[in-house]
């Protein structure tokens, strides 16, 4: 490690105060409205990722394409054959209501390039189906009618345009193959439409930027378009890494904040200002695989969302449909489940954000004003259970939901909480620490 010569701290320091100028200034520049969308997309909690587009058709997932290698010449024949007859907005959007989500991001265009709305750039669409309808105005409208936020998936990723030039290398930011600024402009023109064609879009969830990160993406003019077209709608991206200037939100792909399991967040420093959104599975798929069974629990699925509002972050649940537009029995039925669960104590997630106590081996913990929220999810080993460092006088301890009091002791930096009558763990054991 280089040492820092003193003769050079004047300049460092003034270096630390221009930066820290700057990021004040990125703050003030941030309208209200958008941060009040920031704030209220943290108190939603639980949302539905859906994948769905042609790709259905072949049962294998979204990646069918490239996995396989199939020409694109031959995949582009898929469209001919795709009439999901059985979709139904109402359904789906009732499905997300009854399971306790608040918001729908769902895939507008993925990384095969069709697009799965009506779209003048491109004649890759749905509407050039034999469907001919655009499914994603109908999950628009009724979102709108029963009170949930719909973001868009968009794929900055494309394997079948010859102007993204696909595999080539990148030269002084450009792929050598393709025609870099005919995709700029591409993309510029379905974000416009998907921001203006909709209504009451929330926001923008991108992906694929993975794929070559050694191009010039032009997000200062992509993320600038964005919020002109609708100043409140809120910007993620997928990238694996901290957040950049221009995003609302930060996203950890199959991974909680904090966590490396998948292999993809090594690089990603969690964000200290911006929301925070887990995405993650019902089974091992994102789009619709006919042979995948693993489909997570009703367990699973509730502590996953415990967990990650602990470490305050959403919940983005995906559901793969079939190509026929219907969303598979076990995974509603799932969902149906953590809905009745979420009716009962999601007071503990809704609104909330992290808690006191850093993540621990037996659960996590939210807060809210006056509340702070003790989520045992695996029987801890010791009781009484000690808990550090509580922010502030303790005025009671009950069973989350009831009048039963936790018995606890007042000891030196912290509180020892008596579990007895708790009981077996089924999903979640849930304390109240009240605060005066």
């Amino acid at each position: 490690m280089m040492k820092t010569s003193h003769r050079f701290l004047p300049v460092l320091l003034l270096l630390a105060l221009l930066q820290t100028g700057s990021l004040r200034a990125q703050q003030a520049a941030v309208p209200q409205a958008r941060l009040t969308a920031r704030d209220n997309f943290s108190d939603m909690r639980f949302g539905l990722f859906i994948h769905w587009g042609v790709y259905s058709l072949l049962g294998d997932g979204e990646w069918v394409m490239h996995n396989k290698r199939i020409p694109y010449t031959d995949y582009s024949r898929l469209p001919d054959a795709f009439y999901p007859h059985n979709f139904d907005a109402k359904t789906w959007v009732k499905m997300a209501k009854d399971a306790g989500m608040k918001y729908i991001t769902i895939t507008s265009r993925h990384h095969d390039g069709f697009s799965m709305f009506n779209t003048k750039a491109s004649e890759y669409n749905i509407m050039n189906t034999p469907y001919k309808k655009d499914p994603l105005a109908e999950l628009a409208k009724e979102c709108k009618a029963q009170g949930i936020k719909l973001f868009f998936y968009y794929s900055l990723l494309d394997w079948g345009r010859a102007d993204y030039g696909y595999g080539s290398p990148i030269v002084n930011g450009k792929p050598t193959k393709g025609d870099w600024d005919h995709y700029i402009a591409f993309m510029k023109a379905q974000l416009t439409e998907l921001l203006t064609n909709y209504p009451d879009i929330a926001g923008i969830w991108f992906d694929g930027e993975w794929e070559r990160e050694d191009v010039d993406w032009r997000f200062n003019e992509i993320y600038a378009l964005i919020h002109k077209l609708k100043p409140d709608a809120l910007i993620g991206n997928n990238h694996h890494h901290a957040a950049r200037d221009g995003e609302d939100f930060q996203m950890f792909e199959r991974d909680l904040p904090g966590e490396n399991k998948a292999g993809f967040s090594g690089g990603a420093t969690i964000s200290q200002a911006l929301p925070l959104e887990t995405c993650e599975t019902m089974n091992g798929s994102w789009g619709f695989t006919i042979t995948d069974h693993h489909y997570k629990t009703v367990r699973q699925v509730i502590q996953l969302l415990v967990s990650a509002a602990g470490r305050n972050a959403n919940l983005l649940l995906n559901v793969g449909p079939m190509a026929d537009g219907v969303i598979q029995p076990e995974f509603a039925d799932t969902l149906r489940a953590a809905g009745k669960w979420m009716k009962q104590y999601g007071g503990a997630i809704y609104g909330t954000r992290a808690g006191f106590l850093a993540p621990q081996s037996w659960g996590v913990t939210t807060q809210r004003a006056g509340h702070q929220y003790v989520h045992i999810l695996q029987t801890p080993g010791t009781n009484p259970l000690f808990l550090p460092n509580i922010p502030g006088h303790l005025r009671k301890a009950t069973i989350y939901g009831s009048e039963v009091t936790v018995k606890y002791t007042l000891v030196d930096k912290g509180v020892l909480l008596y579990l007895d009558g708790l009981g077996d763990v089924a999903y979640d054991n849930i304390i109240d620490l009240s605060f005066e």
